[in-house]
C-alpha cells in the first residue's frame, strides 16, 4: 500500500528528532554506567537502629489547622475527605441568631483579614475554654460541628504562613505529622500526663483505679474531684522509669520557670524522691536549656530528652506564637548543628488543640462518656 504523502512528510519530520532523543539517551546511560563504575557511591536507606538519640519538645494548646491549615498538602482546609454532617462539610459551623442572624454557619477564617493592628493582636488572643465539658459540648458525639455554638467563634480562627514563617520552614524542610492528635480532647495536664506515661488511666488502662483515677482535667489539688476521678497526686508508673529499668538514658531538661508544664512533677513517686535519686535527678531537676544546647552541641545528649519551656515562650493563649517560634529555632537548630544529627529524632508537638479546633477527629472513639 502507497504511504499517502502527508504521512511520508510527517515521519520525515519526525524521523531526525526521534534518532537525536535516541542518540542523546544512548550517551547519557554510558555516561552514568562510566562514572558509577570509576566513582561507586555506597547508598542505602536508614533506618530505627540508627537512632542514639530522640528529643521530645511539646509547646501548648495550637491545633494543626489554626496553624497549618493553610499548607500545601496536607489534611487541612483543602482536603476533599473530611466528616460530612447534613449534607455540609466539617468546615461549615453552626451558629445561630445570638451569634449573627447574617448567616447560618460559620466557615473557617483568617485571623488577621482585617489587617493593620489586627497581626500584632492576634498573637497575644485568647480563644475559648480548653475543658473537658465544653470541648466535647463543640464535638458534639463526633459530628464536631458545634466549636461556634459550645466553645467560641474565635476557635475556628487560623494563622497563615505570614504569621508562622518559622513553623512553616520547619514543617515543609522535614516532616509535619497531620494526623497526630492530641490524646484528650481536654486541657493541657491530662495530655502532658499521657505524653509522659502513655495513659491518663482511662477505664481499661493497665493502672489500676488506686493509682490515680481518670485525669481529665488540670486538678492540682491533693484528693480527687470525684470517685477516681482527677486524683492528685498520681501514681502509677511513668515511661521514664520504663527507660531507666531498661537501661536507657533520660533527661528533663527546664528552667525553674517551667509554666508547670514538667507533668513527672505530677507523680507521687517524684514529689517524695530523694534528691540524690535518679528520678530527682533526671526528672525534676532545673539544669536549662542552655544546657540541653550545649550538651547537644558536644554531642552529648541522652538517649531521650524532654523539653520543657518557660511560659512566655509555650505558645499558650495570650503567649504569642512568634515567641514560641524563637524557642523552636533554637532547639531545632541544637539539633540541626550537632555531630549527632544523623542520629537523632527531633519531635516537636503541642499538649492540646484546644481552645482552637481541628476538621479531624478520624481516631476518636466516642463512648458517650459524661463526667459531672
Amino acid at each position: 500500500m502507497d504511504v499517502p504523502k502527508w504521512m511520508y512528510q510527517r515521519r520525515s519530520r519526525l524521523s531526525r528528532p526521534v534518532l537525536y532523543t535516541a542518540i542523546m539517551a544512548l550517551l547519557a546511560i554510558l555516561t552514568l554506567f562510566a562514572w558509577t563504575t570509576l566513582f561507586p557511591v555506597s547508598v542505602s536507606s536508614g533506618s530505627l537502629a540508627d537512632i542514639d538519640h530522640v528529643v521530645l519538645f511539646m509547646q501548648e494548646n495550637r491545633a494543626f489547622d489554626h496553624y497549618f491549615g493553610t499548607m500545601a498538602g496536607v489534611r487541612g482546609f483543602s482536603d476533599p475527605n473530611v466528616q460530612i454532617t447534613n449534607g455540609k462539610p466539617v468546615w461549615y459551623q453552626d451558629v445561630d441568631s445570638a451569634l449573627t442572624n447574617a448567616s447560618d454557619y460559620l466557615l473557617p477564617f483568617y485571623l488577621n483579614y482585617l489587617g493593620g493592628s489586627w497581626e500584632e493582636a492576634t498573637q497575644c488572643m485568647i480563644a475559648g475554654d480548653n475543658g473537658w465539658n465544653d470541648n466535647h459540648a463543640a464535638l458534639n458525639d463526633g459530628l464536631n460541628n458545634k466549636w461556634a455554638l459550645n466553645n467560641t467563634p474565635w476557635s475556628w480562627g487560623h494563622f497563615t504562613r505570614k504569621e508562622l514563617p518559622i513553623h512553616f520552614a520547619l514543617a515543609e524542610g522535614w516532616t509535619v505529622g497531620d494526623m497526630y492528635q492530641e490524646s484528650v480532647i481536654a486541657s493541657t495536664n491530662p495530655n502532658r500526663v499521657s505524653w509522659i506515661s502513655g495513659s491518663i488511666n482511662a477505664p481499661g488502662s493497665p493502672q489500676s483505679p488506686d493509682e490515680g483515677g481518670i485525669t481529665i482535667d488540670n486538678n492540682e489539688i491533693p484528693g480527687c474531684q470525684g470517685p477516681n476521678l482527677n486524683c492528685y497526686p498520681l501514681k502509677w508508673k511513668t515511661t521514664p522509669e520504663i527507660y531507666q529499668s531498661q537501661g536507657v538514658t533520660w533527661q528533663v531538661y527546664q528552667d525553674i520557670d517551667n509554666f508547670d508544664d514538667n507533668a513527672l512533677a505530677w507523680f507521687q513517686q517524684y514529689q517524695l524522691a530523694p534528691n540524690n535519686s535518679q528520678l530527682a535527678i533526671h526528672g525534676m531537676t532545673f539544669l536549662g536549656l542552655d544546657t540541653f544546647y550545649a550538651q547537644a552541641a558536644s554531642g552529648t545528649l541522652p538517649e531521650i530528652s524532654y523539653i520543657v519551656g518557660p511560659a512566655e515562650l509555650s505558645e499558650h493563649p495570650p503567649y504569642q506564637p512568634k515567641d514560641g517560634a524563637w524557642l523552636q529555632r533554637a532547639v531545632a537548630e541544637a539539633v540541626i548543628n550537632s555531630p549527632k544529627y544523623k542520629n537523632t529524632v527531633l519531635i516537636i508537638s503541642w499538649d492540646g488543640k484546644i481552645p482552637f479546633a481541628d476538621c479531624e477527629h478520624k481516631l476518636i472513639r466516642f463512648r458517650n462518656w459524661r463526667f459531672r
